[in-house]
């Protein structure tokens, strides 16, 4: 038998959404009682190809403790958060039988979290997904390489930024710019892998005719990239499934066409080294609320880890009625209340009415003129957001090792950036004060 978790009210609550039901207090809370009941372990290893691994061990109840039923709704929880924030075409469910064969189960083809698995194993990794339940003990061991990336400047080196209306390109020698260009282009909707390799080609080449020699490349991109292939990505959305290999093939080509090192890297993954960098600190979270919500983090030796940091898919409110998301269908997931659909959805309810016939980006900054203006619903969706990120920082903290949180993108320019910042920040003095020291900035 199995029942939802228990889920403690907020202190706080975001004007805009009084269902809001933070996911970190609930798994607080059930982590704390499961340990002073010194239940037993669960333990997760996430397999990522070429020998990567996570672990996550947990306590959970112990059989016959009043909360006991609640164990499977955790781990579902738990597992399918884990699998957004690192990625894997394997799990390792260790601990009581019942709990690995549920989450084999719910993560299956036919079952409740039938689109992670497709897309954890088929579209991202290339094999077939599977939960394997096993002994705790018996869960292998963590291996967690990880990348030092982008911190040497010496030489002549080219950078390129592919974003869904324009790409960047710049030529470096030294780390001093020498040459930079911005070009429109319109990827999103082009059925022809051909168009993106030529338009990055020759963006590449432009750069390259202001360099006396070209030592390294490297760029970032909206997607998900393993070994410089683009797995998933918003660019190349229009491309038909049966032709996706041309474009996972674009980079590798590149690369061997240039003969010289080249990476490509998820585009928060870049914000949050550029921040690492910036900072001089290492143990970086990088968030951008834009037009989704795009997360990057260097880790305490300042490593970049391979993990999917796919933060705008994974859970931060366990309310039931709480919004899904439209491609994935998860319920309460991030880009529902960090990014410009949240505010497009809290629109209505704050009383405000978008024209119609408006693009995404014109809709955003007619709201964001009613935030300037002090117009009372817009404060209150700025309030929500930055009250809803308080409490999913303090769940983000509990998976990664933070030091520093750097909040950016569209949605915190003007006015909402700072309301956003010292809404978040209330939140955690008032629940999460073990939170103390985490620094979050613009």
């Amino acid at each position: 038998m199995t029942a939802p978790l228990q889920c403690p009210l907020p202190r706080v609550q975001p004007p805009l959404l009084p269902g809001f039901r933070p996911a970190s207090l609930a798994t607080r809370a059930f982590r704390a009682e499961a340990e002073a009941a010194g239940g037993p372990f669960l333990v997760l290893g996430l397999e990522r190809p070429g020998g990567e691994r996570s672990r996550h061990a947990v306590r959970i109840f112990p059989e016959g403790h009043p909360r006991a039923a609640e164990n499977a709704a955790y781990a579902e929880h738990l597992l399918k958060v884990l699998l957004w924030q690192r990625g894997a075409f394997r799990v390792h469910a260790g601990g009581p039988p019942a709990v690995g064969d549920h989450l084999r189960r719910a993560f299956s083809g036919d079952g409740p979290h039938r689109f992670d698995v497709r897309f954890m194993g088929e579209d991202v990794y290339g094999r077939p997904f599977e939960v394997l339940p096993c002994a705790a003990e018996e869960v292998p061991a963590a291996a967690e390489s990880g990348r030092a990336l982008g911190r040497h400047l010496q030489g002549c080196r080219i950078g390129f930024d592919l974003g869904g209306s324009d790409r960047k390109v710049s030529a470096v020698i030294d780390g001093r710019a020498v040459f930079s260009e911005e070009v429109a282009w319109a990827p999103r909707m082009e059925p022809d892998p051909g168009y993106h390799y030529r338009e990055i080609s020759s963006a590449l080449r432009t750069a390259a005719s202001h360099l006396p020699r070209v030592d390294a490349i490297g760029g970032s991109a909206a997607g998900i990239y393993v070994d410089n292939q683009a797995r998933i990505a918003s660019l190349f959305r229009g491309v038909p499934r049966e032709r996706y290999g041309e474009v996972r093939a674009i980079f590798p080509r590149l690369q061997a066409e240039w003969g010289v090192p080249l990476e490509v890297a998820n585009d928060g993954d870049v914000t949050a080294l550029a921040g690492s960098m910036s900072l001089g600190e290492n143990g970086v979270l990088g968030l951008a609320m834009g037009t989704s919500l795009a997360a990057g983090y260097v880790d305490g030796s300042g490593h970049l880890l391979g993990w999917l940091n796919e933060l705008a898919f994974a859970p931060v409110d366990l309310d039931p009625g709480a919004a899904s998301d439209e491609w994935s269908g998860n319920r309460g997931a991030g880009v529902q209340y960090f990014s410009q659909q949240a505010v497009f959805r809290l629109a209505p309810a704050a009383g405000i009415d978008i024209p119609a016939g408006l693009t995404d980006a014109a809709r955003l900054e007619f709201v964001q003129a009613r935030l300037e203006e002090g117009h009372e619903g817009a404060v209150a969706i700025w309030r929500s957001i930055g009250i809803c990120l308080g409490y999913a920082l303090a769940q983000y903290a509990g998976l990664y090792d933070l030091r520093h949180v750097l909040v950016l993108g569209r949605c915190t320019s003007g006015r909402g950036g700072g309301m956003i910042l010292e809404e978040a920040r209330a939140v955690l003095a008032a629940e999460f004060p073990e939170r103390a020291g985490l620094q979050v900035q613009l």
